[in-house]
Order: C-alpha cells, then structure tokens, then sequence
C-alpha cells in the first residue's frame, strides 16, 4: 500500500525524506521504502507521523479527507 499522503505532507511542510527519517529515527531509506509502500508502515510511526503533521492516522491512511486531527478524550471518557 503507498502512502501518497505521507510525501504530500512531507513535500507540503518543505521537509526532506533525511529529515523525516531523523524524527522517526530511521535511515532515509527506510523511511522512503515507508512512503513508497515498499515496507509497512508500523504504527508506531504513523501516530508519531500524525502527531508531526497536526493530522489524524485515517488522513494519512486515506481512510478520511479531514486534516484535523480527532480531539483527544480525556482518560475518564
């Protein structure tokens, strides 16, 4: 599965792929093998991702075309 949204956040922050890779603590090639679909996302790195980029996981998933991350429920919900 590509992740077209993951590079459309990324070019639309002016980031590099080696920047990314930095805050996921990953070589740049793994992070573009992350983009390209060419190894599962974990998700550990799509929250980390999410919380970045001020958007919800089911925008980078294409699950969703609302940017806005959900609001966070408090631990008594």
């Amino acid at each position: 599965m590509s992740f077209q949204r993951l590079e459309d956040l990324r070019v639309d922050s002016d980031k590099t792929q080696e920047e990314i890779a930095g805050i996921l603590h990953c070589k740049r090639e793994v992070y573009r093998r992350y983009e390209k679909g060419i190894y599962e996302l974990p998700v550990w790195a799509l929250m980390q991702l999410a919380d970045y980029y001020h958007t919800s996981t089911d925008y980078i998933l294409g699950r969703t075309d609302r940017r806005e991350p959900y609001g966070k429920s408090s631990p008594d919900a």
